[in-house]
């Protein structure tokens, strides 16, 4: 009974019975951990893509994390993606119509003569534009290995005191660093330096 219960117990506890998801993000994690030096490649996007790479630099940079380099092949990793600052104008128009006639009358030869007439009418528009600034970036962490390793998609239509791409590069920042703390408390030992 005793060797039952142990390959019972032995069965529950091997990676087989593991769930895959949490076996794919624990993965994921030690990988993070792995991360001394990152390279942050060119952003794909429309023309405001190069200056959301600079701001997700020095946004990375402040956070202390991990060092930055201009040199691919001296990092651990790379962050790659695509990002987006858009400028707009939206237009809003709104017509509301309220109308409502009546008529009488009475018409006689002889000197009698009533007529009547009522009308109302009510008729107001609107038309209003707004300025909105809205940005978007998609990145992930690629290992030396070609593995995704961490991403995420954020978006900003700008905050109380930046604008929106400098609050997406925040985000992603925030996102990653939350990221490497959980892993860091989940115990995964960092390689040594």
């Amino acid at each position: 009974m005793w060797i039952c219960m142990l390959a019972a117990l032995a069965l529950a506890q091997s990676p087989a019975a593991e769930d895959p998801a949490a076996a794919i993000e624990d993965q994921s994690l030690r990988e993070l951990m792995k991360v001394r030096r990152v390279y942050v490649d060119r952003l794909g996007g429309g023309e405001t893509a190069a200056q959301m790479r600079d701001m997700i630099m020095s946004s990375l940079q402040n956070a202390r994390l991990f060092v930055l380099t201009e040199n691919q092949e001296k990092a651990d990793a790379i962050l790659r993606g695509s990002g987006e600052d858009l400028v707009f104008t939206e237009s809003y128009s709104s017509s509301d119509n309220l109308n409502a006639r009546a008529s009488f009358g009475t018409s006689k030869t002889t000197r009698q003569r009533e007529y009547g007439s009522v009308g109302m009418g009510e008729s107001e528009s609107n038309h209003s534009t707004e300025r909105r600034h809205e940005a978007v970036a998609s990145v992930r962490l690629v290992n030396k290995d070609g593995d995704v390793i961490w991403s995420t998609t954020q978006e900003s239509t700008g905050a109380k005191f930046r604008g929106a791409s400098a609050d997406v590069a925040d985000k992603i920042t925030k996102i990653l660093r939350e990221d490497f703390e959980r892993a860091r408390r989940q115990g995964k030992p960092a390689p040594p330096r």
